[in-house]
């Protein structure tokens, strides 16, 4: 496939998947590794949907660790979108993957999904560092949709009992479970991530089912790196490698 200005092909290394990357858009990172690793166990031929998809990045990877799964990407930037719609076509799954262009608040609520994924803006609007580049500005802050809104859109593409999986930053995680009960997602499962043993914790995972009773699972703590900085076990298994 021909690429285009500042682009490069990534090795994913999990069933010869590839991705195409711009360097100067906001490329994915080990958050979006995690998180399909923490939905892994979304049942085999499941219908999956992305809010926020990027360039594709958690379909490429659920393709792999989902048997069977049935993936549709909502992303708002046209320019990206395209890109997602070129890696889908790069690795020959266009019969398991649909991208479509649209805003997570539009998404049409005769589409029911077993599961939903999202890996959404960290930052609120007008707040922390702000990019000049207008896709990273959009992929890194609530520009397009705010916290709410990508669950109470979760929310409404969910079965009863489906399950949304999220990747965020701790300092959300009381918004999460606010929104969360407002739109009958109950926290079920929250595992805290760290970059290694005695740091402050860098990202949450968390998994919400609609509809279901009030207990929530604490799991234990994931480190990223070991003592020599090298990733831990736990991490080499989720990237496949062990």
């Amino acid at each position: 496939m021909e690429l285009k200005e500042n682009e490069r092909i990534d090795d994913l290394q999990i069933n010869n998947l590839k991705i195409i990357q711009n360097k100067n858009w906001f490329c994915f990172g080990i958050d979006s590794v995690l998180l399909s690793g923490f939905a892994s166990e979304i049942k085999k031929n499941s219908k999956i949907l992305d809010l926020g998809a990027g360039t594709g990045i958690l379909e490429l990877l659920l393709s792999a660790k989902v048997e069977g799964a049935k993936i549709v990407g909502a992303e708002v930037q046209k320019e990206v979108a395209d890109l997602a719609k070129r890696n889908i076509k790069l690795n020959n799954l266009e019969n398991r993957i649909e991208i479509i262009n649209e805003n997570i608040k539009k998404i049409p609520l005769n589409m029911q999904f077993d599961a939903v994924v999202t890996n959404p803006p960290y930052k609120e609007k007008n707040t922390g560092l702000v990019n000049d580049n207008n896709i990273k500005l959009i992929s890194r802050h609530e520009i397009e949709g705010n916290l709410e809104d990508f669950i109470y859109s979760a929310s409404n593409a969910l079965k009863d009992r489906g399950t949304m999986y999220m990747v965020n930053r701790p300092e959300r995680l009381v918004d999460i479970f606010e929104y969360c009960r407002k739109y009958k997602l109950e926290p079920k499962e929250l595992q805290l991530v760290y970059s290694r043993v005695n740091s402050k914790p860098v990202l949450i995972l968390i998994k919400a089912t609609k509809n279901a009773r009030k207990y929530l699972k604490v799991k234990g703590p994931l480190y990223i790196y070991d003592d020599d900085g090298k990733y831990t076990e736990d991490i080499l298994k989720i990237y496949n490698k062990i």
